[in-house]
């Protein structure tokens, strides 16, 4: 027999699937598949914050109340990133990816779910200072417009810009990193040629199609918030989206050993989760 808080706990999740089916039906949003944890932690969050009675109110404002949505799409979408973040990963690509990349004339990478885009002006920088940047397109994509508006500005708040510098010189670094910014009032604009050869769009990983011919594929600590279904499927995009001898880069915490996909890819950095696809 159910005591009262388990109770409440299922009467909670049932509130929770109801809720995630009204947003995917009116605005075509699918968080049906991340994993439950993430979004019930996130969805319980914005109830605090926002004084609701219950996870039902929550939904009526999300289908009567203009703009609550966009709230809610900031609170469910990862939006985890810094400049050179996990700076022996950069490390990791000056010293396995880009020798073979300077071999190209021209080459494409793909940035998936890269939020407010500063792991996108950290690979620009990387690229520049080996040379190769004006070889690059690259292409940084996400579902969220917020995320994706701030990452096209370029702006961020210079309270981070110590945190930033460190991990630049982590990441081997040949200049000095205020090289790549100018710093007004209480934010810091990064140099707009930075921005040249990078293409900012919308994609939304559980629901659109193959973002193909790329020579590398940039995801970090994204996946973990997908069920295991959803991440075999976002695995298969991005096997789909890789010219052959591509790279595929995962986060810290992510690993394609369990991935249906596995097979199709060699381990080039096992540490930084950096790998290959094989040539057949």
């Amino acid at each position: 027999m159910c005591n009262k808080q388990e109770i409440i706990n299922k009467n909670i999740n049932i509130e929770i699937r109801l809720l995630l089916e009204a947003i995917y039906e009116k605005f075509g949003y699918d968080f049906r598949s991340y994993s439950k944890a993430h979004v019930k932690r996130r969805i319980l969050y914005r109830l605090s914050a926002s004084e609701l009675k219950s996870v039902s109110e929550m939904q009526y404002k999300v289908l009567y109340e203009d703009g609550f949505i966009d709230i809610l799409l900031k609170d469910l979408s990862i939006n985890v990133t810094e400049m050179f973040r996990d700076p022996l990963f950069y490390k990791a690509i000056r010293d396995e990816i880009i020798p073979i990349i300077k071999t190209y004339p021209f080459f494409k990478i793909w940035h998936a779910g890269c939020s407010s885009g500063e792991e996108v002006y950290s690979m620009a920088i990387i690229l520049k200072e080996e040379g190769i940047y004006d070889r690059a397109q690259i292409y940084a994509t996400d579902f969220n417009q917020q995320v994706l508006k701030k990452a096209k500005e370029g702006i961020y708040h210079i309270d981070k810009i110590k945190e930033y510098t460190r991990n630049y010189q982590k990441a081997g670094g040949v200049n000095s990193f205020s090289d790549y910014y100018m710093a007004k009032y209480d934010s810091v604009i990064l140099e707009k040629s930075l921005k040249k050869n990078i293409v900012f769009a919308d994609h939304n990983l559980v629901s659109d199609s193959v973002f193909g011919e790329m020579n590398m594929i940039v995801c970090r600590n994204v996946l973990i918030y997908f069920n295991s279904d959803l991440q075999n499927n976002v695995v298969k995009l991005f096997e789909e989206s890789l010219m052959p001898g591509g790279f595929l880069c995962l986060g810290s915490k992510e690993n394609l050993k369990l991935s249906e996909s596995f097979s199709d890819f060699k381990v080039i950095d096992d540490k930084e989760k950096i790998y290959k696809k094989k040539l057949y």
